[in-house]
């Protein structure tokens, strides 16, 4: 990027910087009013961009406050791809040093679970295992290979995520139960959804995923968690259609 380019990026993003004095419209003269539209275009349309792609994150702050935030974002992480629904995904890092919310522990997690629903939203179609590939035989049970869909994400958390989303999302949502959650973003119909898993089913499902048999993955998960379910983890899987064959996955 030469000198030239580099002035005309930093000034565009940042309404402070004066118009650089080179730039020139069409007619050789000095582009300083035309510039200065350009670049409130452009800090609106990726503002706009950033509250559609995180609705949580700028619920629980208000909108005020989140155009505030999106305005230091911008100038720090101008879009690196031309395709929109990719922009904002260093925002939660972004949120963990934004000295204005760092009291809101909880907020970058939230955010991380607004980017998942938006990969989820995007994801490649792939056909979810049928329910009756697990009326098998024992044998063939414990050596069947699954994996993750690519439009099912596991989200750990340290916070209730999945009680601070359920309760900003329905009216009447519980107040969110102190404890660390895991939750599993899936699309079983045509818009995704979070789900709150039970103890040890992240890891479950993790082992899956890296290629582990049935029987493998969950022997993995009763040493992370010795009082693992697998019924109510497997019933989690097949209700949001979060796992397909592992060949499937590969093709």
């Amino acid at each position: 990027m030469n000198p030239v380019q580099r002035r005309f990026r930093e000034a565009l993003l940042d309404a402070e910087r004066a118009v650089p004095p080179d730039l020139q419209d069409g007619a050789g003269a000095p582009a300083g009013r035309r510039f200065s539209v350009y670049r409130n275009n452009v800090v609106v349309s990726l503002t706009q961009a950033l509250h559609d792609a995180f609705p949580l994150t700028r619920k629980l702050i208000g909108a005020q406050s989140f155009d505030a935030l999106a305005a230091h974002f911008v100038r720090k992480h101008p879009p690196t791809s031309p395709l929109m629904m990719y922009y904002g995904d260093a925002l939660p890092e972004f949120l963990g040093s934004f000295e204005p919310l760092t009291h809101i522990g909880y907020l970058p997690d939230c955010a991380r679970l607004d980017i998942a629903m938006r990969r989820s939203y995007h994801a490649a179609d792939t056909p979810a295992v049928d329910p009756s590939a697990f009326q098998c035989a024992p044998e063939t049970l414990i050596a069947l290979r699954l994996a993750l869909t690519p439009a099912a994400i596991i989200l750990r958390s340290a916070w209730p995520v999945f009680d601070i989303w359920r309760m900003n999302s329905a009216e009447g949502g519980a107040k969110p139960r102190v404890m660390a959650q895991d939750v599993l973003i899936a699309r079983p119909d045509f818009d995704p959804a979070p789900y709150l898993l039970p103890p040890g089913a992240a890891d479950w499902l993790e082992a899956l995923d890296a290629g582990r048999s049935f029987r493998d993955a969950h022997d993995h998960a009763l040493q992370t968690t010795p009082k693992f379910d697998l019924a109510q983890a497997l019933t989690i899987a097949l209700q949001s259609g979060a796992l397909t064959d592992s060949k499937t996955k590969d093709r």
